[in-house]
C-alpha cells in the first residue's frame, strides 16, 4: 500500500450518521446510537483498494465538557474500526478553550498522521460534513470534500474542492480526481 496517500475522514456525519437536533449535528453517545449509512463500507473498500490509507480525524469536545464518557467514546471508535477498514482513529478530546493544536480547524492531527504514516499531505484528501473539517483540510494542505447536509451553522472559510451528498459520492470523486 502506498504510504504517501491518505483519505482523512471525519467520524460523525461521514462514517456514521450524526444525530441532528434543530438542524445541528451531534455525535452518538452510545454504540446503540451509531448507524453506518448504506454504501460507506463499500466506498472505503474502493479507496483502500486504490492504495489510500483511511484515517479518521475527529473532534470530540464533549469529553472535555464532561458530557461524553471517554470509555463510551473509545467503544464507539472500536465499534467503527471493527466494521470499517480504517487504519487509525485520531481523536481530539479538547474544547476550543483548551487551545490545543489538534482541534479542527487546526491541522495538528493531520501533521501527526503524516509523521506516523509518511504521508505527503498534498496528495491526501479530507472528507467532512462541517466547516471545521474543510478548514482543517485546507490548513493541512489537503484537497477537501464536503458532504453537505446544510446544517444550521457557518460554512468553511474557503470553498471545498468538491461538494457531495454522501461518502460514496466523495469516494467516487476522489478516485476520479486521483486518476485511479
Amino acid at each position: 500500500m502506498n504510504g504517501g496517500r491518505a483519505v482523512f475522514l471525519d467520524r460523525d456525519g461521514v462514517l456514521n450518521r450524526a444525530l441532528t437536533r434543530n438542524n445541528k449535528p451531534y455525535p452518538p453517545s452510545t454504540i446503540e446510537e451509531v448507524e453506518i449509512p448504506q454504501g460507506v463500507p463499500e466506498a472505503l473498500d474502493s479507496l483502500r483498494q486504490a492504495g489510500f490509507r483511511l484515517l479518521v480525524v475527529t473532534n470530540q469536545p464533549d469529553v472535555a465538557r464532561g458530557t461524553q464518557d471517554p470509555v463510551a467514546l473509545n467503544a464507539i471508535n472500536d465499534y467503527l474500526s471493527e466494521r470499517l477498514p480504517l487504519d487509525h482513529v485520531y481523536v481530539c478530546p479538547h474544547d476550543d478553550a483548551d487551545n490545543c493544536d489538534c482541534r479542527k480547524p487546526l491541522p495538528g492531527l493531520f501533521h501527526r498522521a503524516a509523521m506516523e504514516y509518511g504521508l505527503t499531505l498534498a496528495d491526501c484528501y479530507m472528507v467532512g460534513d462541517r466547516w471545521r473539517d474543510i478548514d482543517a483540510g485546507h490548513a493541512a494542505g489537503c484537497r477537501t470534500v464536503l458532504i453537505d447536509y446544510r446544517y444550521a451553522e457557518r460554512g468553511p472559510t474557503r470553498a471545498p474542492d468538491q461538494t457531495v451528498s454522501s461518502l460514496p459520492e466523495a469516494a467516487a470523486w476522489i478516485l476520479q480526481h486521483a486518476g485511479v
